[in-house]
């Protein structure tokens, strides 16, 4: 998607906050990290929710480092504004309009993050944007 897109798009990847840290709801122990190592997933199981800036940028940067999506990774401070403007725990995926308003609001992830409904929105939106003769 941002291999075909990105000349149209600007594709943001934003880190909020850690989904399943060690103290918190933690996925290291039990059927879980099972499945997890089954599924060669590139997920961390040993992280624990940054209580600092430097922190939170140190997870975010080794995330964007094991995931090597190509696309630089932001950082929501620690008041965690980002995460609550977008409703962004644990995933979300957004379409933002040259407007300002969003496009597409995809359902909380894991369940509903759905990167080929995304290309989809995209695909729609810049559809919408080609002028017409």
């Amino acid at each position: 998607m941002y291999k075909k897109h990105h000349e149209q798009v600007q594709f943001l990847s934003i880190y909020v906050r850690e989904a399943h840290p060690v103290d918190g709801w933690w996925f290291g122990k039990g059927p879980m990290s099972i499945l997890l190592k089954l599924s060669r997933s590139k997920v961390a199981t040993d992280i624990y929710d940054p209580t600092t800036m430097e922190e939170r940028r140190a997870v975010a940067g080794d995330c964007e480092e094991s995931l090597k999506y190509g696309i630089r990774t932001y950082v929501d401070e620690m008041d965690d504004y980002v995460n609550q403007a977008y409703a962004a725990w644990p995933t979300r995926l957004y379409l933002v309009g040259v407007d300002g308003l969003i496009k597409y609001a995809a359902g909380l992830g894991p369940f509903d993050f759905h990167p080929s409904k995304l290309g989809n929105a995209i695909e729609e939106y810049l559809g919408r944007l080609e002028p017409t003769s």
